[in-house]
């Protein structure tokens, strides 16, 4: 019988008492954040949830939630990632949200080697929602999902059940980009949850709040 001992189930709902994430690792939780800005952005689990804060000071401000570059999640034995996911306010023009799943953390997301995610960049829209693949072969980028993200949650799910070719995101429990084949199929390697929050200069304060976020695998 299937159990177990067969998939890795990971979830978490980002329960417990209000706390900054760690910049380091801790025993206490996967999750580990790079933050740059010298008025620091802030990380928090808060009320159940996840809270990436830009500040209003004008300057680069990059916030990266993740899995300390411990690419768990073999590519090749991934069933899903799902996160439910909103804007704190209206996004501005000169800020980028993504989230989904990556390789080792870079500054910026089109610096990583392979990823599957969602994606929001303000100087195209302040309300589209992107999906994006990269194998570090075929990069898929900034493709419209038809979807827009504000202030109410929304569900948004990746699917590898059907291999790594042929990778599926839904949004709501329906189904986007369907008319484009996002393959991830050259890589091979692992990938770790992603959340990073970023402008590259400006007074702009975004929010994301991630109400879970929830990884199926194979062993």
């Amino acid at each position: 019988m299937a159990g177990i001992q067969d998939f890795i189930s990971y979830c978490d709902d980002f329960d417990g008492t209000s706390v900054t994430f760690p910049t380091a690792a801790n025993i206490g939780t996967p999750w580990t954040t790079v933050v740059v800005g010298a008025a620091p952005p802030t990380h928090l689990r808060n009320a159940g949830n996840a809270v990436l804060s830009l500040t209003a000071d004008s300057q680069a401000q990059t916030l990266s939630l993740a899995h300390g570059d411990a690419l768990t999640y073999d590519i090749d034995d991934l069933l899903s990632i799902q996160m439910r996911v909103r804007l704190g306010a209206a996004f501005t023009s000169g800020s980028e949200l993504v989230f989904g799943l990556g390789s080792a953390r870079q500054t910026t997301s089109d610096a990583y080697v392979a990823n599957a995610w969602f994606k929001m960049v303000g100087a195209n829209s302040t309300t589209q929602v992107y999906v994006e693949s990269d194998d570090n072969v075929t990069d898929n980028d900034d493709i419209a999902s038809g979807v827009t993200l504000g202030t109410t949650f929304k569900k948004f799910f990746i699917d590898f059940s059907g291999g790594k070719s042929n990778v599926k995101f839904y949004i709501d429990g329906i189904r986007v980009a369907m008319d484009r084949t996002l393959s991830m199929a050259s890589y091979s390697a692992g990938l770790q949850p992603v959340i990073q929050l970023q402008k590259a200069s400006g007074t702009m304060a975004d929010i994301v709040t991630i109400d879970y976020v929830k990884i199926d695998c194979r062993r």
